[in-house]
């Protein structure tokens, strides 16, 4: 394992979060210097507002952020007005779909309330500040464009590119609008550049090639090294990308999700994937993960309580991470709820999840319970099921327990004997 000069990249190296870097050496010795000298280095995180919320899927950029500033570093989160009008090719397979003056707005509103939650802004050194690239595009003009900034750019490099090389051998379209996705946010690297002396980007893996634009724009145009730095894609032991449950996102942002809902993602986290999520998604020291870890069989679950009490309390804030790790021991290690919760037995084998919800009495039949799973209305240890053939079986008891779920109000405890 590399030592670095620098905090930030020893950090990132010890919790996961290095993937690739444009030029390690030169980055590590370029924020070396800046905290030795206690000058803020200026880095930037950017996201498209095609959403009023970020989901779980877009922590891991946030975490890198979060350590950043936490190094004495200052944090710039781009919004794109401008280029969710064009939309980024990158990991899609047609255009994204256009969105309106008011929805862009409400959108850059819910995304700045997503990033307060990972980052401290404010008019400090180190505090974070938002931008809108939509404020330097409005106005340009495309011959200049064009002139000033296209020429720095090589097709046949272009077309090397994941984001544009993947569409290509799919043979699935990509538009010219599409095409200029990577010298749109060349530029903004560079317009960060010359307002607020920002230098390094940082993003998920799946952003290379438009980070790369952006930094090779910088050296030719601006005679300026500009450095990127990305974190791997983070999966789970099946290789399934992690944020995604089972089709459903998990929101930061409490209006989009409750916050009992966000702790018990990270609660049934599996066993394999502890250690890793305790690294990226919390600000636990590193020897009492090693520590959680460590823990074996029935014991790994005090260290899934652990990473979904300190991942909630980042995310929702303390007194949330207690009501939700409170909800969670009155259902699944007291089994009850004010006592109110129905409860049925079931042989210890396993039992079809559609006769599981007869039972219990939520549904009044297996083909009403097919179609509330069709609707994502029925779940199983708050984990959305789609399966009408799954069996539960010992391995889906958590605390003793296994819950069942029809929509946000209806709960009932399932006992194997």
């Amino acid at each position: 394992m590399t030592t670095f000069k620098s905090e930030f990249l020893n950090i990132m190296q010890s919790r996961g979060f290095y993937n690739q870097c444009t030029n390690e050496q030169a980055f590590d010795e370029y924020l070396a210097d800046c905290e030795k000298q206690g000058i803020p280095a200026v880095g930037y995180l950017g996201s498209d507002p095609t959403g009023d919320s970020l989901h779980v899927g877009h922590i891991v950029p946030l975490m890198m952020m979060r350590w950043f500033q936490k190094c004495g570093h200052k944090p710039i989160t781009l919004v794109g007005g401008a280029t969710a009008r064009i939309g980024d090719p990158s990991g899609k397979d047609k255009l994204r779909p256009f969105l309106d003056e008011a929805t862009l707005q409400s959108n850059n509103q819910g995304l700045k309330k997503s990033f307060m939650k990972f980052l401290k802004f404010g008019d400090g050194k180190t505090d974070a500040i938002m931008v809108d690239n939509y404020d330097w595009f409005k106005d340009i003009n495309y011959l200049e464009f064009l002139r000033d900034i296209g020429t720095c750019y090589s097709v046949n490099r272009m077309l090397t590119m994941d984001s544009v090389k993947s569409r290509l051998e799919r043979e699935q379209p990509m538009s010219f609008l599409e095409f200029n996705y990577m010298l749109l946010q060349g530029y903004d690297f560079c317009v960060l550049l010359q307002k607020y002396g920002c230098r390094a980007q940082i993003a998920g893996a799946d952003q290379w090639g438009n980070i790369v634009s952006g930094t090779e724009l910088g050296r030719r145009r601006y005679n300026t090294e500009l450095f990127g730095f990305t974190s791997p894609i983070i999966t789970d032991s099946n290789g399934k990308k992690m944020g995604k449950s089972e089709g459903n996102a998990i929101w930061i942002n409490d209006e989009k999700l409750p916050s009992y809902d966000y702790y018990q993602y990270f609660r049934n986290i599996g066993d394999a994937e502890v250690g890793k999520c305790l690294r990226i998604y919390t600000d636990l020291p590193l020897d009492e993960i090693e520590r959680l870890e460590a823990l074996k069989d029935k014991e790994i679950n005090e260290a899934k309580k652990i990473l979904a009490f300190e991942a909630t309390k980042i995310c929702r804030g303390e007194q949330e991470a207690i009501l939700s790790q409170e909800t969670a021991v009155q259902i699944f290690e007291k089994g009850i709820a004010g006592g109110e919760l129905p409860s049925i037995t079931a042989p210890k084998d396993g039992i079809n999840v559609l006769e599981a919800f007869v039972l219990l009495g939520f549904v009044s039949s297996k083909g009403e319970a097919r179609r509330l799973i069709k609707q994502s209305g029925l779940k199983l240890n708050d984990k959305t099921i789609t399966d009408e053939n799954y069996i539960i079986t010992p391995k889906d008891i958590i605390d003793g327990n296994i819950k069942l779920s029809q929509g946000k109000k209806k709960h009932g405890l399932l006992v194997l004997e």
